[in-house]
């Protein structure tokens, strides 16, 4: 649900062109899924080589994935000409990242001139099961 509509009728085109140009999330393999003023879903697919240990998906990845969601989803409402950037956040890691695939859930809880507080929610999937594996709550600035 949307807090207010875009200031840029192009803010979408503008998040996915900014989406394919970050090498991280090309190199993790993850993909631009909704995108919504207020709100944005990244989704991560399974891969063992971003495994830890005993076999789960790393925390830095779950929070890599929320981070970028979150800021995304801070950028859809900012004017055409801005950057955005994470200015801080915090990370609960719920169970075990186990799954086929990973989504990221985002929305801008309040946006400001300058900064914006979001949160974002990581499920995995499993056959047919969704679990909520972390939360994000993040700000991001607007440059």
């Amino acid at each position: 649900m949307s807090l207010l509509p875009p200031p840029d009728r192009e803010y979408e085109s503008r998040i996915r062109a900014s989406f394919a140009r970050q090498q991280a999330m090309q190199l993790m393999g993850a993909s631009l899924r909704r995108v919504e003023p207020g709100a944005v879903s990244i989704a991560l697919p399974y891969r063992a080589d971003l495994t830890q240990q005993n076999g789960y998906i790393h925390a830095g990845i779950i929070t890599a994935i929320a981070d970028s969601a979150c800021g995304y989803a801070a950028y859809t409402l900012m004017p055409a000409g801005s950057e955005v950037l994470s200015v801080e956040f915090k990370v609960n890691l719920l169970r075990p990242a186990a799954g086929e695939e990973f989504v990221a859930e985002a929305q801008v809880v309040k946006t400001g001139r300058t900064l914006s507080v979001t949160r974002c929610d990581v499920y995995s999937q499993a056959a047919d099961e969704m679990r909520m594996v972390a939360t994000m709550l993040a700000t991001m600035i607007r440059r």
